[in-house]
This record gives C-alpha cells, structure tokens and sequence, in this order.
C-alpha cells in the first residue's frame, strides 16, 4: 500500500484540473500527505515547525498566504476590479506592465509578495479582466487563460533579473560562490552594479511583449484596435 502516500500528489492533479481554489488544494494535500505518511497531526506540526527555524521565509509565505486568502474573503478581487474599472483607458497588457515595474523595484529590495499564488491571482489577474469589463466587453476565456500566462510570465521575469540587484541575496551569493572556485573573485556590489543594464533590458522587453500580445488579442477576441 506504498502508493497510497502519493493520495497528496492526486489530490494536487486533480484539483488543479478542476480549477479549484489553489491555496486550499495544497493545504489539503500537504495534509493527507502527512496522514498516509504516517506523520499525523503531531508530525505534521512539527515537520512545520522545525521548517520554520530552518527556513524564517517559509513563515513569511503562511503569513501571506493567511492574509491573501482573508482579503479574498472580504471582498480583495471585486475591489482590485473596480479600481482598475474606473480607468477606461486601462488595458490588461497596461496592468501587467505597470506590476512588472513594481515588481522589478522591490524584486531590488528582495522584498517579496508571495508570487502568482499570493498576488498575481487575486490582484492582478482581476484588474487584468476589469480592465477588459471597462471596455464594454465580456472577457473571453481563452483571453483570460493567456493573461494568466503574461501575468504568471511577468512576474517571472521581474523577479528573476531585479532579485540579482539586492547585494547579499540568494541570486548574488550563488553567482559569486560559483566564480570563486573557477578563479574569479568578484564583490557583490560589482555583480549587482553588472546586472542592472541587464534587469532594465529583460523587464522592458517583457513589458513591451506583453502589452502587444495583450493588443493582438483584444483585437482577435473584440475586435478591439485601441
């Protein structure tokens, strides 16, 4: 009965496919995990907690991942829409391009916002569509599903790039512990001094992509050429 520890990796499949709240499916399937595992509740509590001191950011991510989900609750998607609604010359390529600017600055800073789970789904993804409802139209599915891809896209992308620009990140240390044993002995501020022609290139192409991609589209899905 081996193959019943892998119910949580199911679990994950199964939910995905059927769209279902994402947060939700990996909470559930993280504990069914710990279940089949033989782990329990007291295993469970203290695989979390021994993560934790090893790994502060993990505390991090619950924290966000608890606030995220109580704005959803009240009401975070249908206000992310209406703000973005207000704006009638707003596009969806516009709303991914203006986060990739955001999210490249603090990406410098390291400062995180838990990625497209903790903020591209409930925020940017309903200004995306908003910005689409502000035109009149009614938001095409395969439209929504490739805006979801450009916003999952962007934040790879600022993140990326911009996180190398913070000296003493995980990105800077790699590069520079890589190098060292090769011979090359480089500073930390050298190498973020070094990427950031390279941060501003990657993110503008990213914006510039994007925003025309999300044009094409309006015009193949509404027959919009604004």
């Amino acid at each position: 009965m081996e193959w019943i520890k892998l119910l949580g990796i199911l679990i994950v499949i199964i939910g995905f496919a059927l769209k279902k709240d994402s947060i939700l499916i990996i909470m559930l399937a993280a504990i069914v995990t710990a279940f089949t595992g033989g782990l329990g509740v007291k295993g469970l509590l203290e695989t979390l907690g021994s993560s934790f001191v090893a790994n502060r950011s993990m505390v991090i991510f619950i924290l966000i991942m608890l606030v995220t989900g109580t704005l959803e609750r009240n009401g975070l998607k249908e206000s992310a829409a209406k703000l973005i609604g207000k704006l009638k010359n707003a596009s969806s390529g516009a709303v991914i391009g203006a986060y990739g600017v955001m999210r490249g600055i603090f990406a410098a800073f390291n400062v995180s916002f838990g990625g497209v789970a903790g903020f591209v789904r409930p925020i940017i993804m309903p200004m995306a569509i908003g910005a689409v409802e502000a035109k009149g139209h009614e938001p095409n599915e395969e439209h929504v599903e490739q805006l979801k891809g450009m916003a999952s896209g962007m934040e790879n992308v600022a993140w990326f790039f911009c996180q190398v620009l913070f000296v003493g990140g995980a990105g800077g240390l790699l590069v520079q512990s890589t190098l060292e044993p090769l011979g090359y002995k480089v500073e930390l501020l050298d190498l973020a001094k070094v990427e950031i022609p390279i941060a501003l290139f990657c993110v503008t192409v990213a914006i510039i992509y994007y925003y025309l991609k999300d044009k094409r589209l309006r015009k193949k899905y509404y027959g919009d050429t604004k």
